[in-house]
């Protein structure tokens, strides 16, 4: 899959370096690299001092636009008929979301943060402590989908949250 869709200025996920600005396209002056090749120079957004140099023609890793402001406004309405991924085996359901995460796909993110929101809000219910590997996988989900809807919806990373909060509570109030 050859990324020449691509340009400079334009947001990018890439893997789970989560998303990146293309700052440039071209061969970089770095001995060793193969000077025959096409590359992006990419700036992850959220991340200080970090540069990344990656074949244009890389396939092994996932490089994708963002969502647009219209396709991360309906995914936030489309929350309640989302499903959840659940499996009562921890490990079947530790391999579930590790799938998720890394299919980059923002609806796959959300089903992750929905699951495990209502489950720690199950365990707190019934005063118990939710799990470590669910506030790990809950933290990592939110960190990649937060990162790729703050762009398009103008707001900073942790405004995300409360902003999809507020978009429920809307969409309640007009139902």
């Amino acid at each position: 899959m050859l990324n020449t869709e691509f340009k400079t200025n334009d947001y990018v996920m890439y893997g789970g370096s989560g998303v990146c600005i293309i700052e440039g396209i071209g061969v970089p002056d770095i001995r060793g690299i193969d000077s025959t090749k096409q590359y992006y120079l990419l700036k992850p957004i959220y991340t200080q001092d970090s540069t990344i140099f990656s074949p244009v023609d890389n396939s092994r890793v996932v490089m994708r636009k963002l969502i647009s402001k219209e396709e991360a406004q309906e995914l936030i309405a489309q929350i309640p008929d989302i499903d959840t991924i659940w499996d009562d085996n921890e490990k079947v359901r530790e391999e579930k979301y590790l799938e998720a995460l890394h299919s980059y796909s923002c609806c796959e993110w959300l089903r992750i943060i929905k699951t495990l929101y209502l489950k720690i809000e199950d365990r707190v219910q019934h005063k118990k402590n939710s799990g470590e590997k669910d506030q790990r996988y809950l933290r990592m989900a939110e960190d990649l989908l937060y990162g790729e809807l703050a762009i398009p919806l103008g707001i900073k990373k942790d405004q995300v949250g409360p902003y999809i909060i507020e978009q429920m509570r809307l969409a309640e109030i007009k139902n």
